[in-house]
C-alpha cells in the first residue's frame, strides 16, 4: 500500500468530531488524482476473472469527502461554477460569480461543487441543465446533451456521448466511445467499498431506455439494445452459444465482448405464476456484432 492510500485509510477510519487541515489536503488531492484520471475507483486488470479491480481505499476517501463536509449554498452561474473546493470556509457571497450569470440556489456539501473542466479537454456541454460533480474523470471530446448527469469517482473515458436523461452513477467506469444513449442508466456504487461498480468498455451502444446495475461488466463492443435491464440477479441466456450469464459469488454479471443483448421474457414454469400465464423479463442474447450492427450504430458520428 503506497502513502497516500495508508493516509485515506487512517483519515477514514478515525471517527473525529472536528477535522483539521489534514482532512482537507488528503481529499483535495485524492479529488485532484479523480479528476485527472490518475485514480480510479476501480480499473482494468487483466489477472482478475473480470478483467478489473477494485480500489476500495478510493471510495473510503469520496465518503470521507462527505464526512467532513459541510452544507452550504452554492450558488451556480448558469455557465460555470464559483472557484473553491474543499476547505473554502468563504462565504457564499464572496464567492465570484461570471458577471451577468443567472444564479440558481442550490444546497450541498461543501466539499463537492460541480466540476470544473478546462477548454483543451474538448468536451461539450450542451445548454440545457445538465450537472458534471466535481472528483469524476471526463475524458477527451465527450459530448453530453441535456439533461444528463455524472456522480462522483465515475470515469468517463474520452469520445463517449452521455445523451439526454442519462445518468453516469457514483464510481461507474464508462470506457472511450461509449453511447449512452437518452435514458440509460448506469447504476452507482459507493458501499460497500469493496463491490465493483458497473463496468461499461469500450465501443458499447447502451440504447435508450436501458438500465445497468449492481455491478454488471458489459463487455468491449457490445450492444444493449433499448430498454434492456441488467442487474446482479438477472440472468441472461445466451442463444448464440447456449448457455446462461449470471453472478455467481462474487462474480458479477458479464456480458461477452460484441454481443448484441435485447430484452425478452421466460415462462414461469410452476406455482401460481404458472398458472396465471404469467413470464418474467429477460435479456437475451440474439448474436453478435457483425458488419450491419457496425452500420447502426455508426451514425452518432454524425452529431460531433
Amino acid at each position: 500500500m503506497g502513502d497516500f492510500e495508508q493516509r485515506i485509510e487512517e483519515l477514514y477510519a478515525h471517527e473525529a468530531k472536528q477535522f483539521g487541515e489534514e482532512y482537507f489536503r488528503a481529499f483535495n488531492e485524492l479529488k485532484a488524482g479523480l479528476n485527472e484520471g490518475r485514480i480510479r475507483a476501480a480499473e482494468p486488470d487483466p489477472a482478475s476473472p473480470t478483467g478489473w479491480k477494485v480500489n476500495a481505499w478510493v471510495k473510503k476517501g469520496i465518503l470521507l469527502g462527505f464526512r467532513i463536509g459541510r452544507i452550504v449554498e452554492m450558488p451556480v452561474a448558469a455557465v460555470g461554477v464559483y472557484p473553491g473546493g474543499a476547505g473554502d470556509r468563504r462565504k457564499p457571497k464572496a464567492r465570484r460569480l461570471q458577471s451577468g450569470a443567472t444564479a440558481y440556489q442550490f444546497r450541498d456539501k461543501e466539499t463537492f461543487p460541480l466540476k470544473r473542466i478546462p477548454p483543451s479537454q474538448g468536451v461539450r456541454i450542451v445548454p440545457g441543465g445538465s450537472s458534471i460533480r466535481d472528483g469524476c474523470y471526463v475524458g477527451k471530446g465527450v459530448v453530453c446533451m441535456p439533461p444528463m448527469y455524472v456522480n462522483v469517482g465515475a470515469y468517463v473515458d474520452d469520445d463517449t456521448l452521455i445523451d439526454s436523461h442519462a445518468l453516469v452513477g457514483s464510481c461507474a467506469q464508462v470506457g472511450k466511445r461509449v453511447h449512452l444513449s437518452a435514458g440509460a442508466q448506469i447504476g452507482g456504487v459507493l458501499e460497500p467499498v469493496g463491490a465493483l461498480p458497473v463496468i461499461v468498455e469500450d465501443d458499447v451502444l447502451v440504447g435508450g431506455n436501458t438500465g445497468v446495475y449492481e455491478g454488471a461488466v458489459v463487455g468491449k463492443g457490445a450492444v444493449l439494445a433499448a430498454g434492456a435491464i441488467l442487474t446482479g440477479s438477472t440472468p441472461v441466456f445466451d442463444l448464440v452459444r447456449d448457455t446462461v450469464y449470471r453472478r455467481d459469488g462474487a462474480k458479477p454479471l458479464i456480458i461477452p465482448p460484441g454481443a448484441v443483448v435485447v430484452p425478452g421474457a421466460r415462462a414461469i414454469t410452476r406455482g401460481h405464476g404458472k398458472e396465471l400465464g404469467l413470464s418474467l423479463l429477460t435479456p437475451v442474447i440474439i448474436k453478435y456484432r457483425d458488419e450491419k450492427t457496425d452500420q447502426a450504430t455508426r451514425l452518432e458520428d454524425l452529431l460531433r
